[in-house]
């Protein structure tokens, strides 16, 4: 091997800095280490208690303002409007934080779930620990005199521990399919090869070799890890080794990403944005849609909570001359005008939804919000490796020498795999093999296993990373007596090397192999040559030798895919009908990005400036935001992507209206899950990274036909059906967050309208009537029929037609919604007065207060009920049979009820009501019916013009 300068330390150096040997360490120098270093666990978010997440509930901004409307109603004395608040106050804190706790405890039970063990080579006696110069390797390439053989006396002994248990200095035995614990050094590698996809993004396996002079050595910062360095959350996929443990615990450099992923990655900011980083939460991020939303909507209340008190008092006093004593119906008037129930529907909506997909689909929410997120979401970025592909290849096509379909290469190709697995020492399992072992030879036929027992296995050369190939040496069935096959397969350049071909030919082989690889497939030679059998009286098996593989007669190639996820295809065009933009973000090479998608078939055809590299990315300053979001627009993959190229991706497209959500898996999705407005995981993710995710997909989940049939039934119960993959409930979960995003958004139209008419209709009677219009205990007492009736909306079912557009909650247009509706409200409540002045006795209508106080409440609780059924529009066209009534229109009947019998009851008159005559009930009818048919014309003209821009091709919508 040519020397070259030397780059890092050698094994020597580093083993000695540990003070270990290749024997490993004693129990108690582990022990001794255990106890300084700790245990070798991974970082996690210290949990939140009940009680602090009921005290963070009140940060809300919908509870805050009802709870200062508590402070201010107790400060007027008003005990009872403070008492029914302090109520609300206690049960929205409560239900959100049972919810969220319930989630956190998911996640504690999801993580014991997957126990790590290693092999740990440990040496049994204290007393019989090496000297520095005797730990050095056999084949170290040290001076001579650095050299010394292993004192034999202290044979280490292997044992399966707890990962846990590992310390600096520890040797471990790796092997395919191990985990890697933690941060190590490879000592020795047979064909070993670790797939880092969750650290780099990259689906393809890294080989990985002991450290040589010329080798070049990868630091933390590097993307790419140096070939001698494995880091923990990475897994071997092929081969053995030994390596010893350099980092454990919160000192790994999956530690360091999770706790400063932007001191690793390179987007070095200050001690605030890192500690957002670890807290799952950026402190410098744009604010999320829900709480953009929540924060808009409430500034509007407040606003008019603010406006409403002054201006009663004032016009009261100037028209009235009345002071201070109508203080007390200034301030029902402002909690009139506030939804008391409003954070005990949103979060009940919020809850019940998100109760619903962990029941029916095993979809774990780990914070409220992120349900109306995941529903306002129009924007979806995914991470290619291990969310739309299996982390492992698939067979694609068998081909001849002339690029035709043919099952011989496909047919060879397994027979090597199978003989060089039976025959190795140790078997070194290899992803390529497993993909071809299980590959039918025709794409109805079985797989190529039949036709092992024929042959008979003499001798296995295993893939030498070097020579790239492996070669079986087998006796095939019906060979002339003496005839041993080679059956060579690898890189297609080694292999062609070694076939007796013209240069022609070869070349067009190679420029065959290359088209394939220009399509995003990896290619495997195949060759096959007969040899004379050699004799078995002095060894039971010959030696064969690589010296023995040449003049072999080409076969064909085999070509690999990226297997895709069998969900990932329906899933991705699921979301697409349903209004959300897929953009791949990926760490692969872009050629083998558009093959994913092509499998998957996502969308038509990619255009060429549809793929894009992170080269383009870094031509855009960081600061011009709207050129990468109108980057974005245009772009369906972005491949090459470190982590900051995948988080500035997902921050532009926020900063530029974009409900975003970002799927993936690995170390290297962090930054983007924490910069996206919601995070999803799969189950497999890496911990970390379920960890920073707002929601977490199952592994496999059970679904009713009627829910894999449709989407939007989130709310059945029943768990038998069919087993679906984890990144099929994205879909599920989109219609869960739509549903309780259309239920919150038509609770706030029905009740900001109503309550808007209702504060303009008191607000004129105040100043016409020589009397309050209402009393403080008829606004309360209305107040509460009405929230509690609100309660219904989250047992609501919205029609699935009604799901196919992005839910968002837009404060500006809700501010002209409640307005105009309010204002048409508030004709219905006046034209109540003329009503009142026709059917009361008297020469105005006004002289018996009470009647007065029982005909305008009984109006308001009918036109709110009213409000209730028409407002909703068509979003809850429900599917379901005429006959069956929803929970909407109950309580709506129930609120129609209360308002008619309430005055009539022994109730009406300590709240200061009286019987009404039959008179006003007629002319009453007419008024409603007039206000129903007007409503009904009005919601009919908006649906349609909804519809309209809708169907422009903005992808964006919903009720708002």
């Amino acid at each position: 091997m040519p020397e070259g300068p030397v780059s890092g330390p050698t094994t020597l150096q580093v083993l000695r800095s540990l003070e270990t040997g290749p024997r490993g360490l004693t129990e108690d120098e582990a022990a001794a280490r255990l106890a300084r270093h700790g245990p070798n666990v991974p970082p996690t978010r210290r949990g939140v208690s009940w009680p602090r997440r009921f005290v963070r509930g009140l940060r809300d901004p919908f509870t805050a303002v009802l709870f200062c409307l508590g402070l201010v109603s107790a400060g007027t004395a008003a005990w009872g409007t403070a008492s029914v608040i302090t109520v609300l106050v206690a049960v929205s804190c409560a239900l959100r934080a049972t919810g969220e706790h319930r989630a956190d405890r998911a996640m504690t039970a999801l993580r014991g779930l997957v126990p790590t063990t290693a092999t740990v080579l440990r040496r049994p006696t204290p007393d019989e620990r090496a000297m520095p110069d005797e730990r050095a390797m056999p084949d170290e390439r040290a001076m001579p005199d650095e050299r010394v053989i292993p004192d034999e006396r202290a044979i280490p002994a292997p044992r399966e521990l707890p990962a846990e248990e590992l310390v600096p200095g520890d040797i471990i035995r790796l092997a395919a399919g191990d985990v890697i614990p933690a941060d190590v050094r490879v000592l020795t590698a047979t064909a070993l090869f670790v797939n880092e996809a969750p650290l780099t993004g990259e689906s393809s396996p890294t080989g990985k070799d002991p450290w040589t002079p010329s080798g070049a050595v990868g630091g933390p910062a590097e993307p790419r890890p140096a070939p001698h360095l494995c880091f923990q959350g990475s897994n071997v996929t092929a081969g053995s080794g030994t390596a010893v443990v350099t980092a454990t615990g919160r000192h790994t450099r999956f530690a360091t990403t999770y706790t400063a992923p932007e001191a690793v990655f390179g987007g070095g900011r200050g001690r605030r944005r890192r500690r957002g980083w670890a807290q799952g939460r950026g402190q410098g991020l744009r604010p999320r849609a829900f709480d953009r939303s929540v924060h808009g909507i409430s500034w509007i209340l407040v606003r008019f909570m603010l406006l409403t008190p002054p201006l009663v008092l004032v016009a009261d006093a100037a028209l009235r001359g009345r002071g201070l004593d109508t203080l007390p119906f200034a301030v029902a008037v402002a909690v009139g005008l506030t939804p008391e129930m409003l954070p005990v529907v949103v979060t009940a909506c919020l809850a019940r939804g998100a109760a619903r997909l962990a029941r029916s689909h095993g979809v774990i929410v780990r914070r409220l919000p992120a349900l109306h997120d995941l529903g306002a979401m129009d924007v979806l970025c995914v991470d290619k490796t291990g969310t739309l592909t299996q982390d492992r290849p698939a067979v694609d096509r068998s081909l001849d020498t002339a690029g035709r379909d043919a099952p011989e290469a496909l047919h060879w190709a397994a027979v090597n795999a199978w003989w060089t697995l039976q025959l190795a020492d140790p078997p070194t399992p290899d992803a390529l093999d497993e993909a071809i072992l299980t590959a039918p030879e025709s794409p109805d036929g079985p797989a190529p296993s039949y036709c092992y027992d024929d042959y008979d296995g003499i001798a296995a050369l295993p893939f030498d990373p070097v020579r790239r190939l492996a070669t079986a040496v087998v006796a095939r069935p019906g060979a002339p007596l003496g005839v041993h096959t080679l059956v060579v397969k690898g890189a297609v350049g080694n292999v062609l090397e070694l076939c007796a071909l013209p240069d022609e030919e070869r070349a067009r082989l190679q420029a065959l192999a290359s088209h394939h690889a220009a399509e995003g497939l990896r290619v495997l030679a195949v060759a096959t040559a007969d040899r004379p059998a050699r004799s078995r009286r002095d060894a039971p098996r010959p030696a064969w030798s690589p010296a023995d593989v040449r003049g072999l007669d080409f076969t064909g190639f085999v070509t690999f895919r990226d297997a895709p996820d069998p969900a990932a295809g329906p899933a991705l065009r699921a979301l697409a009908d349903r209004g959300v933009t897929v953009k791949i973000l990926t760490g692969d090479h872009p050629v083998t990005a558009a093959r994913v998608c092509r499998d998957l078939g996502v969308g038509p055809p990619l255009a060429p400036d549809a793929i894009r590299t992170a080269a383009d990315i870094d031509a855009l300053p960081p600061t011009d935001t709207a050129a990468l979001a109108e980057l974005a627009h245009r772009t369906t993959v972005f491949a090459g992507c470190t982590p900051e190229h995948k988080a500035r991706v997902v921050a532009a497209l926020r900063a530029h209206g974009h409900t975003t959500g970002f799927l993936g898996d690995g170390v290297n999705d962090l930054p983007a899950l924490h910069a996206a407005d919601v995070g999803l995981a799969p189950h497999g993710a890496v911990p970390v990274a379920r960890e920073a995710a707002d929601v977490v997909l199952p592994q496999h989940t059970t679904t009713t036909p009627s829910a894999a049939g449709n989407a939007s039934d989130v709310s059945s119960d029943d768990s038998s059906g069919a087993s679906v993959g984890g990144l099929a409930t994205i879909d599920h979960a989109v219609a869960a967050g739509r549903s309780s995003g259309t239920n919150i958004a038509m609770y706030l139209r029905v009740t900001l309208s109503s309550n808007l008419g209702n504060v303009i209709a008191m607000l004129t009677a105040g100043l016409l009537l020589p009397f309050l219009p209402m009393l403080p205990a008829q606004v309360l007492v209305q107040n509460l029929c009405f929230d509690a009736a609100q309660l219904a909306f989250a047992h609501e079912r919205p029609d699935p037609t009604a799901l196919r557009r992005p839910v968002t909650l837009r404060p500006r247009a809700f501010l002209r919604l409640i307005t105009g509706f309010g204002v048409l409200n508030a004709v219905a409540d006046l034209a109540t007065f003329a009503v009142l002045a026709l059917a009361a006795p008297g020469p105005t209508g006004t002289e018996d207060e009470s009647l007065f106080h029982a005909g305008w409440f009984t109006e308001n609780l009918l036109t709110q009920a009213l409000a209730m059924l028409l407002l909703r529009g068509t979003a809850y066209a429900t599917t379901a049979p005429r006959r069956k009534m929803t929970p909407v229109a109950r309580a709506a009947m129930v609120l129609a009820a209360a308002g008619i019998l309430l005055p009539l009851s022994p109730l009406g008159p300590p709240l200061g009501m009286t019987p009404l005559p039959p008179l006003y009930y007629a002319l009453l009818t007419l008024v409603l019916t007039l206000y129903a048919a007007t409503l009904t014309t009005v919601v009919q003209l908006r649906n349609k013009a909804s519809v309209a821009r809708g169907s422009g091709g903005s992808g964006r919508g919903g009720p708002r």
